[in-house]
């Protein structure tokens, strides 16, 4: 999930927002419009709309307090928060690897849903202290303040819901961490519960929505069918993971590439090494460097016309933007690297040298292979 409008850093750690925000900002803004205008009559359209607008950007910045929570707690410990994002179904922390121990895995899945919990309770009272007086029409402010009580109170308790990977899910693996003493045994069991808390979430969803004509249902639905995705997903990465367990990167990787010098241009480079030379990367080189890898792709990239007066330097990807990794790394673990970056190819380094790339066709193949033979 990549932000395509980006919101600037909040307490250093980028927050941006995904195209799919707009579809549901507009249906929160429309739905609570809706609302305001029955819960009193006696609001203008510009008055009902402008507290629909307010109350539906304060929900997300609930979503981002929810999500900087958890990055805030991952943080502390020493884990890479690459950045936030907001979507269609929420938010999501960009965090780079699970915590290392199971009460660590806890207290950063537990802290979201108690940030919005806490969130929902201050809003609660403040709500109560704006005039909210039950069947009484309120006033704009408690209106506001009890809508976002409600949501984000409703929001903590959703995920608390034991399937994985919300934050439930969580808390559950790393209980059940703590018990087996196996990360992978966790995952697969709480992943497991995951799929099954989705499939009630879809039956729930289509049966109201089929025999109520209650559309809410459909978005119940929706939310089922990510979960059990996104569950799906997790269970795939333990069993790769566990497949190709002992197998390290300079095991698999790709020895045979090809060097060019990062002053030669596009077209010499093309004539000269790309249809000529049979290799598994071509690494540009300044000197005795490796300063990047450029292929196909990247040429592609480049206007023909001016194939002649662009250097391989110039079009090709530097090394170290390209997430290189060293010879020890785990093969599952490169894997989900180029899963997590969308890169085909890793680098290898060892000592300051390129050592070779590793490729995920090749992993992919190395794992379906394995698999078939252990059937």
């Amino acid at each position: 999930m990549r932000a395509t409008i980006p919101l600037g850093r909040w307490f250093g750690i980028p927050v941006g927002l995904h195209y799919s925000w707009f579809i549901i900002a507009w249906l929160i803004t429309v739905s609570l419009a809706s609302q305001f205008a029955i819960l009193n009559d006696a609001w203008s359209r510009q008055t009902v709309w402008l507290l629909a607008l307010v109350t539906a950007l304060l929900f997300f910045v609930g979503l981002l307090l929810h999500e900087l929570a958890h990055s805030t707690v991952a943080r502390a410990e020493g884990i890479r928060v690459r950045g936030i994002t907001l979507f269609a179904l929420g938010g999501v922390s960009q965090i780079e690897e699970d915590a290392a121990t199971p009460g660590r895995e806890f207290w950063m899945a537990i802290v979201g849903p108690l940030s919005s919990i806490v969130i929902g309770l201050l809003c609660l009272a403040g709500a109560r202290g704006s005039g909210w007086t039950g069947p009484m029409p309120p006033t704009g402010l408690a209106a506001v303040l009890g809508w976002l009580a409600y949501i984000n109170i409703a929001l903590g308790v959703f995920n608390l819901i034991p399937g994985f990977p919300l934050d439930g899910g969580r808390v559950l693996r790393s209980i059940v961490w703590a018990v087996t003493r196996s990360k992978e045994r966790a995952t697969q069991i709480a992943a497991r519960i995951g799929q099954g808390v989705a499939f009630v979430l879809i039956g729930f969803g289509l049966l109201a929505l089929l025999f109520r004509g209650d559309f809410g249902g459909l978005w119940i639905a929706f939310i089922g069918w990510f979960l059990l995705e996104a569950s799906g997903a997790s269970y795939a990465q333990v069993q790769l993971s566990t497949t190709l367990q002992g197998v390290r990167v300079g095991e698999v990787m790709a020895r045979q590439c090809a060097t060019v010098e990062a002053g030669t241009t596009v077209q010499r480079f093309v004539n000269d090494q790309l249809l000529r030379v049979v290799a598994h990367c071509f690494a540009v080189s300044r000197g005795d460097r490796i300063v990047g890898l450029i292929g196909s792709d990247d040429v592609k990239r480049i206007d023909r016309a001016q194939w002649d007066r662009t250097t391989v330097a110039d079009a090709m990807r530097p090394i170290d933007t390209l997430h290189p990794v060293t010879p020890d790394v785990p093969a599952g673990d490169a894997l989900a690297l180029m899963a997590r970056e969308n890169v085909n190819q890793l680098p290898v380094i060892s000592d300051g040298h390129l050592q070779g790339v590793v490729t995920r066709s090749y992993l992919v193949q190395l794992l379906h292979t394995r698999r078939e033979l252990r059937a």
